[in-house]
């Protein structure tokens, strides 16, 4: 089974959970503003991913803007990155789809499609 944390008024999520549904991949939906994942989640959904921590950061959205964040972040240190994650789920990239042996912040269908492929054989 697949978490997807997601925010309903965002386009890429019901983008996400449109293809999910039109493939019969069975999911979760839980919502990132109510229900982000706290700091240790955070930190092995990002271990688990192999991508960089920059990846998880929502880079168009308002609070991270206001935040100015875009100056902030290449000064501040990988536990200040996960702390501020961990405080407000606005902050992370939407989609977060999660499953037992992959984490892809964001709807980008290929990458999708190609992790999919894996997890359901």
């Amino acid at each position: 089974m697949i978490k997807v944390y997601c925010y309903s008024k965002c386009t890429s999520c019901k983008k996400a959970l449109k293809w999910l549904d039109d493939n019969g991949v069975s999911y979760t939906s839980l919502d990132i503003k109510e229900e982000h994942p706290d700091e240790k989640t955070l930190r092995e959904l990002h271990a688990k991913s192999g991508l960089p921590l920059k990846r998880f950061f929502n880079t168009s959205g308002i609070l991270y803007r206001e935040l100015e964040l875009s100056k902030k972040l290449p000064s501040m240190s990988e536990d200040e990155q996960f702390a501020l994650l961990a405080s407000d789920g606005m902050l992370v990239k939407r989609p977060l789809l999660v499953g037992d042996d992959f984490v892809l912040p964001g709807f980008k269908e290929t990458e999708l499609e190609e992790k999919l492929c894996t997890f359901m054989k």
